[in-house]
């Protein structure tokens, strides 16, 4: 499956399963919006 060009919202990104989807739907190419409680956990992961 490509995502290349694709826009993907992920919510729950801060942690767990949401960060590691993050990632690794970013690593394909994708645009990634990420939505989560925790903010700062958030400025880390997009660091």
């Amino acid at each position: 499956m490509t995502f290349q060009g694709k826009m993907v919202a992920i919510t729950g990104a801060s942690s767990g399963v949401g960060e590691a989807t993050a990632r690794h739907i970013a690593s394909l190419g994708a645009a990634v919006v990420l939505g989560a409680h925790r903010t700062e956990r958030l400025d880390r992961l997009v660091a």
